[in-house]
């Protein structure tokens, strides 16, 4: 076993009738790395991000965490941000908080309270009451509290003002266990390329590319978002 390892998937497949959400898609990630999931609605993105957290069953192939199926032990040490609300709107901050401490042995009450006092959120506020983008901002600070070793984030900073975007980027830096893979899902790719170590592109349900940030710059002389709008002509 590759103590360096943390997600490995092998010839996973997804298939729905006679379309292939994933095909035969074989990927190693290491830990200590902050990567870029990346391609167009419908390529497979979210298919694979609910894959590796056990929301969805393989039709073939495998996916392991620390060479372990999706499964109890896994979400021990995975932290999850779905594209969709997950949270009970009826509750407050504060009791979000306390039900995470609760649930997860390595959630930081500390850290999460000291994030909803910078971002001046409320926490005796309903969840019902805040906004579409403090609401993401909650559920961000819930997740990225955790001491885990792979957190997944999907579209994390979608519906988040501009002008909250870059503290949130510095949120995560600074809350990122630095022998943790932060794998993180999004469109908007000039806002997190400069946090990124390393980019997967997916198309079609398979892998297009797995490159290292640096490689992308070196070698081929572009952006990480100007490669993408190159290779899927957007």
């Amino acid at each position: 076993m590759n103590e360096n390892v943390i997600l490995e998937c092998q010839s996973l497949t997804k298939k729905y009738g006679n379309f292939y959400a994933l095909s035969n898609l074989d990927l190693t990630l290491e830990k200590g790395q902050i990567v870029g999931l990346l391609g167009p609605n419908g390529s497979g993105k979210t298919t694979l991000i609910k894959l590796i957290n056990g929301l969805l069953t393989p039709t073939a192939g495998q996916v392991m965490i620390r060479q372990m199926a999706p499964s109890p032990a896994t979400k021990k040490i995975v932290s999850y941000l779905p594209e969709r609300s997950y949270i009970n709107p009826h509750m407050k901050v504060q009791e979000m908080l306390t039900y995470f401490a609760a649930f997860y042995d390595d959630f930081s009450l500390e850290t999460a309270t000291g994030m909803l006092r910078d971002l001046e959120i409320d926490p005796s506020m309903r969840l019902r009451a805040l906004s579409k983008g403090t609401k993401e901002k909650v559920q961000l600070i819930l997740v990225m509290s955790r001491d885990a070793q792979l957190y997944i984030l999907d579209e994390p900073i979608g519906g988040v003002d501009p002008a909250a975007r870059d503290y949130i980027l510095r949120m995560i830096l600074k809350n990122y266990n630095e022998d943790a893979t932060l794998l993180i899902s999004t469109h908007l790719i000039t806002d997190i390329e400069n946090i990124l170590d390393r980019v997967l592109f997916i198309q079609n349900g398979q892998l297009a590319l797995n490159a290292s940030v640096d490689e992308i710059r070196t070698d081929r002389g572009k952006s990480v978002d100007s490669l993408f709008r190159e290779v899927f002509k957007c």
